[in-house]
């Protein structure tokens, strides 16, 4: 594969990423709102389906019940994420890096693949610190699992742009 090819695959799979964390990011802002919406949801249209998940719909109630009385009382609390829907779209921009030099910039995909790796401890550990029921884990596992697939594609497209250089005496 040409070394243009490969630059085009690499762009599409980081585009794919940040379209993830932006969208990771932009739905921390309105989390309240989000959590009653699938409350109703989950009590409404999709009961016939919910009703088979009694304790998922349980621990959505639970969530949505607290984040509606958190806010009402101390609407300061969301704040936290707004600053964690933020880190996402700062993160996000980070990835322009590679998308404009894969080669030069490969660190950015390495650190991508390391903070994806972070999640599965960070969900291990603080999970049941905080109460969250065991089976959510792998679901909060899972957003390390699945950023980290693009981001292994990219850096093996990398890594062979980079020989193609190498070989090419550039």
């Amino acid at each position: 594969m040409q070394k243009d090819a490969l630059i085009r695959r690499v762009r599409i799979w980081i585009a794919l990423f940040v379209v993830g964390l932006v969208l990771s990011g932009a739905t921390a802002f309105p989390l309240g709102i989000e959590s009653r919406w699938l409350d109703r949801f989950l009590h409404g249209t999709a009961w016939p389906i919910a009703s088979h998940l009694p304790w998922a719909v349980s621990w959505i109630d639970q969530v949505s019940a607290g984040l509606t009385a958190t806010y009402a009382r101390y609407p300061f609390v969301a704040y936290g994420t707004d600053w964690l829907a933020f880190a996402h779209l700062m993160i996000a921009v980070a990835f322009y890096g590679p998308y404009r030099d894969p080669v030069r910039n490969i660190w950015v995909i390495q650190f991508g693949l390391i903070a994806c790796l972070g999640v599965i401890p960070l969900a291990l550990i603080c999970g049941p610190l905080r109460y969250i029921p065991a089976w959510w884990t792998p679901i909060d596992i899972s957003f390390g699992v699945f950023g980290a697939i693009p981001l292994l594609v990219v850096y093996r497209l990398i890594k062979r742009i980079e020989s193609i250089g190498v070989a090419a005496g550039s």
